[in-house]
């Protein structure tokens, strides 16, 4: 079996390019995870999200053990033949739920007691359950179990909830145990505090993880206190491990995690954005459904080579947005989740040659320019 690791090919600056190694495959970073929440990146084929250049896909803890339960998936021959996705998947841990169903969880130093989203039904997650759970869908890289307060929030309650992720992180490395070919990723909390996250950084590099995440951002603080809180977050995690900025984010987010030495990132935003008619494009975001595209046979993005901008016209894309056809939400996604990935190759490119502060000026003067004016 191959072996995991990482491997850093190039520095510029703080951004980092190089290769997470996995039996699966090769995870090159910068990486974007498109989110495939229930097995399934929304709208998209899985042959179709690879042909954009993702190396890997996010599946969620959570909702695969409520529906169809990770039992039933194991006994299906795991994840990735159950999603026919034959490339790395990383799970999260179930822990972003128990902020964002806050009023439907019961929280102890055992772990969360859930009350499902879908019946009702009572479940509980801890350390060692996620760790079973994520076991069972067979992932390759595995997040440990965490608990991560919304912001803003006072610092007893911020250092309470990271010194209780730091003993869950500690069971979870526990219950994880010796598994080749596979990778645990520790998750840093302490919210906007460098002397608690200083603390979570140390907890966990003396329990020793694979790779190590930056959580408990994205979570309501805005872009500038993320980036701020990035500025000294990043350089308290190991040199020669990837890591990962949980839940982020827009483009510009993506870009500033980079440059504060970022490896991974996964969202939503790419996917859900072309279900509800915002498209990303490197002038920046339009709305599918204005009626300027009406009458426009352009191209969403003349520089694009997804099947939407090749072979459709923005008129096509308005219509079949409005008509509600199914088809906008594949195309339309498709678009989106090429235009992250294109992002990724370009920022790859950019520090492999030693250019990215240049890369990232062009960057921001293209989305500046806003998008092409209407016919």
């Amino acid at each position: 079996m191959t072996s995991t690791g990482f491997t850093k090919h190039a520095q510029d600056g703080k951004a980092r390019s190089g290769v997470i190694q996995t039996p699966r495959g090769d995870i090159r970073t910068p990486a974007f995870m498109p989110v495939g929440t229930a097995a399934t990146v929304k709208a998209m084929m899985p042959e179709s999200v690879a042909s954009t250049g993702a190396d890997i896909l996010l599946g969620n803890t959570y909702h695969l053990m409520l529906r169809p339960t990770a039992e039933r998936v194991a006994a299906l021959g795991g994840l990735h033949k159950f999603m026919n996705w034959d490339r790395p998947i990383l799970t999260d841990s179930g822990g972003f739920q128990v902020m964002s169903l806050a009023g439907l969880r019961k929280l102890t130093e055992r772990g969360v007691t859930f009350k499902s989203h879908i019946d009702g039904s009572k479940h509980e997650i801890t350390p060692e359950r996620s760790m079973e759970i994520q076991e069972l869908l067979g992932s390759d890289i595995v997040m440990c179990f965490d608990e991560c307060p919304a912001l803003p929030a006072d610092r007893d309650r911020i250092a309470s909830s990271m010194r209780l992720s730091m003993r869950w992180a500690k069971r979870s490395r526990e219950a994880f145990g010796d598994r080749p070919g596979h990778m645990l990723f520790g998750i840093q909390q302490g919210g906007l505090e460098q002397d608690f996250r200083q603390e979570s950084a140390e907890a966990l590099r003396e329990i020793g993880f694979d790779g190590y995440a930056v959580g408990g951002l994205a979570v309501g603080e805005g872009q500038q206190a993320m980036f701020s809180t990035l500025d000294f977050a990043t350089d308290m995690l190991p040199e020669d491990k990837p890591r990962y900025l949980m839940g982020v984010g827009k483009p510009d987010d993506i870009v500033g995690a980079v440059a504060r030495g970022i490896d991974m990132m996964d969202c939503v935003l790419p996917s859900r954005s072309g279900r509800t008619g915002q498209v990303f494009t490197r002038m920046g975001v339009l709305n599918i459904k204005n009626a300027r595209h009406m009458d426009d046979p352009r191209p969403l993005d003349e520089n694009c080579s997804c099947p939407a901008c090749q072979n459709y016209s923005r008129a096509y894309l308005h219509h079949v947005f409005r008509s509600q056809e199914i088809i906008s939400s594949m195309l339309l996604t498709w678009h989106n989740l090429q235009y992250y990935q294109d992002i990724m190759a370009g920022m790859r490119e950019a520090i492999a040659a030693g250019r990215f502060t240049q890369w990232q000026a062009d960057f921001h003067a293209g989305r500046a320019q806003g998008d092409i004016d209407p016919l």
